[in-house]
């Protein structure tokens, strides 16, 4: 069990880590936050789908044919927390050592989002206060470390909850 957790949870993390790298250094090129965002949850959603392999592939080789819903959470868990490690160690990496005036981009982009899209000064002035208050946080490595949780592994708790109901299987 924990080889397949190991390698479904490596190779998840693998594509998490590449995407963000690339998504990362395309905002840099073009300054477009947003495609990169939808873009970005289509590869967690991918890069999750190991878990439905490493489910079924536990269930179906090593255990017999049947497994329970929370043998089957437990091990969807277990790659999620792996591929979300890799992918905020990637992060930590890239951010502190490349690209530390992230936050400084990612504001300008986002009150500028606003200005081109009709907002108020009272909304363009909320806009700016609160991103001013992110920056201030992302000082902080711990802030910056459960934001970037935050980030994918909600979208891998959910795959682990649906693939362990998908794939629950018990023996007659």
């Amino acid at each position: 069990m924990k080889r397949n957790i190991i390698v479904c949870g490596l190779i998840a993390g693998l594509i998490l880590t590449a995407m963000m790298i690339v998504s990362t250094a395309y905002c840099y090129k073009n300054a477009d936050f947003e495609g990169n965002m939808l873009v970005g949850y289509a590869v967690m959603i991918l890069a999750f789908s190991l878990i439905i392999v490493g489910i079924k592939n536990f269930r179906d080789k090593y255990n017999g044919g049947s497994i329970s819903f929370g043998n089957a959470f437990k091990i969807g868990i277990y790659i999620s927390l792996i591929a979300s490690t890799m992918y905020v160690a990637g992060w930590l990496f890239e951010y502190y050592l490349f690209i530390p005036d992230f936050m400084d981009v990612y504001a300008a982009h986002v009150i500028n989002q606003a200005k081109t899209g009709g907002a108020t000064v009272m909304e363009i002035s909320s806009k700016t206060e609160e991103m001013a208050g992110y920056k201030e946080m992302y000082k902080n490595p711990l802030f910056v470390v459960l934001l970037t949780y935050s980030e994918v592994l909600p979208i891998g708790i959910i795959v682990s909850a649906i693939s362990a109901l998908i794939l629950k299987k018990q023996l007659a």
